[in-house]
């Protein structure tokens, strides 16, 4: 754009007469200002989608878990064993779609590991291409000493294949699908989608297509939640909004650049860390499994929650194990109940958000009157801040929500045993 503005009158030489212009070039501007707005659209978007996340995962927690305590009651043979069965496996398809809007809003609960790049992407190969069949031709390159990055391997999969899927319905007639890995090092900040990428060593995958290219007015809409350009009945619109979501809670950047005929690329940023740590995670997790063989214990639970199905089911399975279980339905009860018995409770599990008093605060009390407290949160979707706290306290653990029956007890076993 170009502003011209008139010489002020006031000011024109009297021998002289003309104008003054003034050329300012505010492309850059503008183009600052349309990422700006399309950073806030997808953050107000994403608070929208967790929150209804977090309903349904407590409806969910529930299904799944009564299934869990109904399962022990039938032998594999009876037909209502595959009744049950059933019935948890579209509850858990239910979860795996309300775990992508929760992916989106960046308030998902992962499990990052210390991983190679290059092994996960050798391992999805195979199913890659038998995702996109026969017309389109898969290509795989990896540069030397790619690196190693921390994510959660589930969760970084499923951005690689939505991605890969993506790419198969925009090349109906067959192509090429290329995936290329290599470290890259940028030596100061770039701005990707309205986000700033500090200087640093990542890893950069590009996922590139021949196919049919976006239209360059649509960019910008693309990582929005229910946003698809196939035909209606085709796509969920979640694809492309839960990569965009997962890659940002992994704190990675991406960038899209297509071109109508020609294809579409994706890229994407993770930060590059060191594999010193990856031989130390392996024997924890070996160390882990057996002592999570057998889910019985003993010892008093203070469980709090206000979902009274969710606590019910809680409260009965860790019954079943060998548990005391103390039921509270909110922060405030459960911190009269903990003043008067603080030296009984062996573990506090706590929802993150309740009503009149929510987990974080309960925990600042019990921590104020036994700071050895052993706490598990559990809850549907948590915030950024919420998580770092987490990891910088060894006596509070968290278990994302729904959870089912072993999971619930194998959590409580290995925070009861450490």
């Amino acid at each position: 754009m170009i502003y011209i503005s008139k010489l002020d009158e006031s000011k024109r030489n009297k021998d002289n007469d003309g104008l003054v212009l003034y050329f300012v070039d505010v492309t850059k501007q503008k183009e600052l200002q349309s990422q700006f707005v399309q950073s806030q659209k997808m953050q107000a978007v994403g608070q929208l989608a967790g929150g209804i996340a977090h309903d349904f995962n407590n409806l969910l927690t529930a299904m799944i878990g009564y299934c869990d305590l109904l399962l022990e009651k039938y032998l594999p043979s009876d037909q209502s064993f595959s009744d049950i069965i059933q019935i948890k496996q579209n509850a858990n398809r239910a979860s795996n779609l309300v775990r992508q809007l929760l992916a989106f809003s960046r308030q998902q609960t992962m499990q990052p590991k210390v991983l190679s790049v290059t092994d996960m992407l050798s391992e999805l190969s195979a199913l890659l291409k038998r995702l996109l069949g026969a017309k389109i031709e898969l290509k795989v390159v990896h540069s030397r000493e790619v690196g190693y990055i921390k994510v959660d391997q589930i969760q970084f999969e499923q951005v690689i294949i939505n991605l890969a899927v993506n790419a198969r319905d925009a090349m109906k007639d067959g192509g090429t699908l290329s995936i290329k890995s290599q470290a890259y090092t940028t030596h100061e900040a770039k701005l990707l989608r309205g986000s700033s990428m500090p200087a640093g060593k990542y890893v950069l995958i590009e996922i590139t297509d021949t196919g049919t290219g976006i239209d360059e007015k649509l960019l910008n809409r693309i990582f929005d939640p229910f946003f698809s350009t196939k035909e209606k009945g085709h796509g969920t619109g979640l694809g492309l909004s839960t990569v965009y979501g997962i890659v940002n809670q992994t704190g990675g950047f991406i960038s899209v650049e297509s071109e109508l005929g020609v294809g579409t690329k994706f890229s994407l940023y993770f930060p590059m860390v060191s594999a010193e740590n990856v031989s130390e995670q392996a024997t924890t997790e070996t160390t882990n499994e057996k002592k999570n063989a057998d889910l019985t214990g003993t010892g008093t639970i203070l469980l709090v929650e206000d979902e009274d199905a969710v606590r019910m089911f809680s409260s009965r399975a860790l019954r079943d194990k060998g548990y005391r279980i103390i039921e509270a339905s909110n922060g405030e009860s459960a911190l009269e109940f903990i003043q008067k018995n603080a030296t009984t409770i062996d573990l506090v599990i706590t929802d993150v958000v309740m009503p009149k008093m929510d987990g974080p605060t309960l925990m600042e009390h019990i921590k104020g009157l036994n700071p050895k407290m052993k706490i598990i949160f559990i809850s549907g979707y948590t915030e950024d801040s919420f998580r770092n706290s987490l990891a910088n306290n060894s006596q509070v653990h968290f278990l994302a929500k729904p959870f089912n029956l072993k999971e619930l007890a194998g959590k409580v076993k290995e925070v009861m045993s450490s």
